[in-house]
């Protein structure tokens, strides 16, 4: 199927952007999006990341405040996300997994040829010790909401993948939920091809795009009420 020369135009776009706009942490030497540029780069490529979280805040709200979890206040916010950062970089150093932040939320992409053999939902086992990792984290750092987006590459019909990034996207989230993540901050949604980093015309470029995507955004005092 391929992508639009519209849309191939407007990852270039991005491309240019994210490279322009990354700066790089002196401490890890992992390279970042800038604050400044999230606008830009949510314009062009990747917008959904810096949406709301899935289903809207009031029902998940009223979810984590039965669970027991409290909201974050002011500065708090920042520094709590912050070695929640520096956290999952230290778990999956060293793995194919990418730690994204954009300003107070985080993004873990994770290539869904690591993380599922092809055409299959059920997460490797090779891969469980990683994602094991990253759901201690998750529970150590309880005050975020999880949600976890599933995407896929063209090849097939569009149906076939959006439900493929569909049970994709679920079996993440129940494996982080058996691993001890309380299921009331975990929220999914699959995206089937829509949602291309990179084109599908070449086969790295198709890697690219079958992935899976946990967001992980800031619970704060706000969204209690």
């Amino acid at each position: 199927m391929g992508i639009s020369m519209k849309a191939l135009v407007a990852a270039a776009l991005a491309a240019t952007t994210l490279t322009t706009a990354c700066v790089t942490d002196p401490v890890t030497g992992e390279r970042r999006i800038s604050k400044a540029a999230i606008g830009g780069v949510g314009g062009a490529l990747g917008g959904y990341l810096l949406g709301d979280i899935v289903g809207g805040r009031n029902d998940r709200t009223e979810k984590l405040v039965g669970a027991g979890i409290g909201g974050l206040a002011g500065a708090g916010v920042g520094l709590y996300m912050d070695r929640q950062e520096q956290e999952l970089r230290r778990r999956t150093a060293g793995t194919d997994v990418r730690v994204i932040r954009q300003g107070d939320d985080l993004v873990l992409s994770m290539p869904a040829g690591i993380t599922f053999a092809t055409d299959q939902s059920n997460v490797q086992p090779q891969f469980r010790p990683t994602l094991d990792q990253v759901a201690d984290v998750l529970k150590q750092y309880n005050q975020t909401y999880v949600d976890v987006y599933g995407h896929t590459d063209s090849t097939g019909a569009d149906s076939y993948n959006q439900d493929l990034s569909e049970r994709r996207a679920a079996s993440v989230a129940d494996y982080l939920s058996m691993r001890g993540v309380q299921s009331a901050r975990i929220a999914t949604r699959g995206f089937g091809e829509s949602q291309p980093v990179e084109t599908n015309e070449t086969e790295s470029g198709k890697a690219a795009n079958r992935r899976v995507e946990i967001k992980l955004v800031p619970v704060t005092q706000n969204d209690m009420g």
